[in-house]
Formats: C-alpha cells, sequence, structure tokens
C-alpha cells in the first residue's frame, strides 16, 4: 500500500526514468464523475502508451468487469455518485479482480486516503495524476 499527493509521495517517483515504448498493450480504465478530469487523465495516459476507457461511476466501472472486460490497471476517484471508488474497489476485489486499482482523490487527509486504500487499491495519489506517477506504475506492469 503506498499513499501519495500530488507528485511526491512516500514512494517516490524514480527521476530521470524514460517513458517506456507507446506501444505496450496496457489498457487502463479511468473512474471519475468529472468529465474534464476523465479527459486530463485519458491524455495522460494515452501519452504514456495506455489503451483507455472510462466510466462516470463506480457502478459503471463493476458492470464493466462483470460483463467480461479486463484491464491492467484502473484509475479511481473516491467520491463519485451512485457508487462511489471506495465501495466500486471493495465490490471488485470481491469479484476477484486482481489488476493493479488505483486511487485518485481531491482530499488531502491522510485518514481519508487510509480508508480509501483499505479498500483494496494498490496506491493511493491527489487529483491530478502526472506522468511522474503513472512511470513506476507501468514499470511495475512491464516487470509482473
Amino acid at each position: 500500500m503506498v499513499l501519495g499527493e500530488g507528485t511526491t509521495s512516500i514512494k517516490k517517483a524514480k527521476k530521470n526514468v524514460d517513458p517506456p515504448p507507446k506501444n505496450l498493450p496496457f489498457s487502463a480504465l479511468v473512474v471519475d464523475d468529472d468529465p474534464l478530469i476523465r479527459q486530463i487523465h485519458s491524455v495522460i495516459l494515452n501519452s504514456v502508451g495506455f489503451k483507455v476507457e472510462v466510466a462516470e461511476n463506480g457502478k459503471e466501472a463493476v458492470d464493466l468487469f462483470s460483463a467480461g472486460a479486463n484491464f491492467h490497471i484502473v484509475f479511481i476517484d473516491m467520491e463519485m455518485p451512485i457508487m462511489n471508488g471506495i465501495e466500486a474497489t471493495k465490490e471488485l476485489r470481491a469479484m476477484g479482480v486482481k489488476c493493479k486499482i488505483v486511487g485518485v482523490t481531491s482530499r488531502d487527509s491522510e485518514i481519508d486516503k487510509e480508508v480509501f486504500m483499505f479498500a483494496g487499491l494498490d496506491v493511493c495519489y491527489t487529483k491530478p495524476l502526472a506522468v511522474t506517477m503513472i512511470l513506476p506504475l507501468m514499470e511495475e506492469l512491464l516487470n509482473s
């Protein structure tokens, strides 16, 4: 479990890491109720080679996996209508989803992040995502 805030985190992003080739077959699901955040995160993920799908809330994410969709990584907001990120993460883990799930939140409270982490996240960052946060995650995917 790793808690992160902005571009700094307990688990520091490696400096001067070359981005992986853009032809990697990685897929990501971005789950956020804010269309601007979905777009920003999608652009960032596309820029480093991810194929990206989006969902507007946790229920949509759960429904995608229930329908047989698979992703290498999920970036999920904490606070959303219909089904929030905590509920969705718990549901995904209960369904046996093993992919990396990354929480993203606008909350700075370490307690809030810990509650989110406890739901089954692999890491939690403060919005917005940055390439420096994603590259170490890609490196983990490459090595797994």
